[in-house]
């Protein structure tokens, strides 16, 4: 539920850009556009980053820590998604009211929704007394079965998959949009780029589902389970650069400085790949010497 209306949100936050009504926005709202942006990508890398924790630390198979690290991503990356529409909100309402009714109006959005996300929850919570295997970080795998494994990564694939169709939607009608035409040939080629590359993730994801149905009859197979395993991987591999290309060319044509646009978009590659890759990869390293 959250990744995918976190990046329906991204896929209009990206088509926004190629909108009039953007091009006649005061350029401190423009800036403030691709702040939320940022914010908002900030939110997608923690969402989706539970599933490759569970694929490259604990190889699909149940384990405490795989719990306890969904929760924390969850909770902490509704933070900056509510910062995100917030400050959406400020923009689009502030055509209409006005630069006070617009931040009041965003404001109130996002006090609701800190309300209800956070503190409708903390004040129902139950205390709990963790025992101290519970607090452990790094408790042994629980023995998991081969269907609950395949089930884990088909749904795991099926989280991604409604985002990134999306997401492609949005890039072909970006593609049709007037604005499009008058940027630079360079930025419509990296734009057919990333129409590549986020078409090329559909198909990794959606290619479990038909294996399963083709070659392996509906069974599940050890073989098909690591097949699943790493399309997806395969998927979260590519995901971030269509995103990331995406990324270069909105800011390029807000803020027009191709360096700067350079380092926005290499420090997002960064954190995506940092987080999915690097953080999952120095864990499983402390799972093997436990």
């Amino acid at each position: 539920m959250l990744i995918l209306g976190a990046q329906v949100f991204l896929g209009l936050s990206f088509r926004s850009v190629f909108e009039p009504a953007f091009e006649r926005l005061p350029k401190s709202s423009q800036h403030i556009e691709l702040a939320a942006l940022f914010i908002l990508l900030v939110a997608i890398g923690f969402l989706m980053a539970p599933g490759c924790y569970h694929r490259i630390v604990r190889g699909g198979s149940d384990a405490e820590d795989v719990h306890d690290f969904a929760t924390k991503v969850m909770d902490f990356a509704l933070i900056p998604f509510v910062i995100a529409l917030s400050l959406n909100l400020y923009v689009a309402t502030g055509r209409i009211l006005g630069l006070a009714g617009g931040l009041w109006q965003g404001l109130l959005i996002g006090a609701t929704g800190v309300f209800f996300w956070y503190g409708l929850g903390f004040f129902s919570r139950k205390e709990r007394k963790l025992s101290n295997e519970n607090k452990t970080k790094m408790s042994p795998a629980r023995p998991t079965k081969l269907e609950d494994k395949i089930d884990q990564a088909l749904t795991e694939a099926r989280v991604v998959l409604p985002g990134v169709q999306a997401l492609l939607g949005f890039q072909f009608i970006t593609m049709f949009m007037d604005a499009f035409d008058r940027i630079p040939n360079a930025l419509k080629y990296l734009h057919l780029t990333s129409l590549t590359l986020m078409s090329m993730t559909m198909i990794l994801l959606m290619t479990p589902a038909a294996y399963h149905r083709i070659a392996e009859r509906g069974e599940d197979t050890q073989r098909f389970y690591r097949l699943a395993s790493g399309f997806l991987v395969a998927a979260m591999i590519i995901l971030p650069l269509g995103i990331c290309s995406e990324v270069y060319i909105v800011f390029r044509k807000v803020i027009d400085s191709p360096s700067m646009s350079v380092g926005i978009t290499g420090v997002v590659l960064v954190f995506f790949y940092g987080l999915w890759f690097g953080f999952t990869s120095y864990r499983r390293a402390q799972v093997a010497e436990t």
